[in-house]
C-alpha cells in the first residue's frame, strides 16, 4: 500500500483520537482470506487495520457494528473499532490492536454472559455478513421463519443460482420441516457472535478472552456453540463452562447439524465444490429425521 494512503489512514487515526499519528511501521498479519491484514506502529500507538477494495466499506461498516454491538453486552473482550473509510481505491477499518498469546479457561462463562442480551425479535436491525457473503437479519417474530427465509433459503437459493439444483431441491424440501425441529424447543432471540469458529477468537497475553470478526443478530444462542464444534472445537473446557452457567437443552446435537448446515452451504457458495458432499450429507441426515 502507497505512503499517500497510509498517511490518509493516519490522518484519520488521528481525527479520531485526539492524538497525533504517523505510521512508522506497519507489518502484514497473516490473517482469513477475505482481507488483508496489518498491524501498524507510530508515536507510541500501535493500532490493528484490515484492508479491502473500497466497495467493500459496507462489510466494514457492519464489523464495526457488531463489534459496537457486542462491547455493549460487557461479557466477553472484542477490539474497539476506532475508525473506517476509504484512501485510494481501499477500504479500510482501524481497530484496537491486542497482542495475543495467553491462557484463560473464562470463554464458555463469559459467551453464556453475552447470550443473556436478549431482544423482542430475531435478526438484526442492520443486515451483515458472513464471510463476504450477504447476511440478511430482517426481524421476525419466529424463528423458524427466520432460519427458513434468511439462513437456509437464502444459502439454498445462491447454491442454485451455481447449478447445484439437487441441492437445492432436497434443501427446499428439508426447509418446508424445519418447524419439526423446534416441537419442544422454543429458543429466545440471544444477541449472537454469529461465526464463532477457533479462527475469530483468541486470548491475550493478559489472559482475557476476545472475540472478533462477528457476524452479530438476534438467535439462538445455539447456533454459536455449534459453529464452535465445527471446525477443530474449541477446548473442553470451554464447553464444560458454558454448560455450567447455561446448560443447552435436550436435542442440541440435532439442531447442531441444522445451524451447521448455514456454515456449510455459505462455504460452498463462498470456495465451490469440496463442500457439496458435507452439504448433502448434512441434508440427508436432518432428512431422516423427519416424521410423515
Amino acid at each position: 500500500m502507497s505512503h499517500q494512503k497510509w498517511q490518509t489512514i493516519a490522518s484519520h487515526i488521528s481525527k479520531t483520537t485526539g492524538q497525533a499519528f504517523q505510521v512508522q511501521s506497519e507489518h502484514t498479519i497473516a490473517g482469513g482470506c477475505i482481507n488483508s491484514t496489518y498491524h501498524i506502529e507510530g508515536n507510541g500507538q500501535n493500532y490493528f487495520v484490515k484492508l479491502n477494495n473500497s466497495e467493500n466499506l459496507d462489510m466494514f461498516e457492519a464489523e464495526a457494528a457488531g463489534l459496537t454491538k457486542l462491547a455493549q453486552a460487557d461479557a466477553i473482550k472484542v477490539p474497539e473499532p476506532l475508525c473506517w473509510g476509504t484512501a485510494s481505491g481501499h477500504a479500510y477499518l482501524v481497530m484496537e490492536y491486542i497482542p495475543f498469546g495467553g491462557e484463560s479457561s473464562d470463554l464458555g462463562q463469559q459467551l453464556a454472559a453475552q447470550h443473556q442480551t436478549t431482544y423482542p425479535q430475531f435478526g438484526w436491525y442492520r443486515d451483515n455478513y458472513i464471510g463476504s457473503t450477504p447476511q440478511i437479519n430482517t426481524l421476525e417474530n419466529d424463528w423458524v421463519t427466520f432460519w427458513q427465509k434468511h439462513r437456509l433459503g437464502f444459502q439454498i437459493n445462491l447454491a442454485a443460482q451455481q447449478g447445484y439444483t439437487r441441492l437445492h431441491r432436497k434443501g427446499q424440501r428439508l426447509i418446508a420441516e424445519v418447524g419439526q425441529f423446534f416441537s419442544n424447543y422454543q429458543p429466545q432471540p440471544s444477541l449472537l457472535h454469529g461465526d464463532l469458529w477457533s479462527g475469530n477468537y483468541a486470548i491475550s497475553k493478559n489472559g482475557q478472552p476476545v472475540i472478533y470478526d462477528p457476524a452479530v443478530y438476534y438467535g439462538d444462542r445455539e447456533t454459536d456453540i455449534a459453529m464452535t464444534e465445527l471446525f477443530g472445537g474449541f477446548p473442553k473446557r470451554f464447553y464444560d463452562a458454558y454448560q455450567e452457567t447455561s446448560p443447552l437443552e435436550q436435542g442440541y446435537t440435532t439442531r447442531k447439524t441444522l445451524y451447521n448446515l448455514y456454515h456449510i452451504l455459505n462455504h460452498l457458495n463462498l470456495f465451490g465444490g469440496s463442500y457439496l458432499r458435507q452439504a448433502e450429507n448434512m441434508i440427508a441426515s436432518l432428512l431422516s429425521e423427519l416424521r410423515y
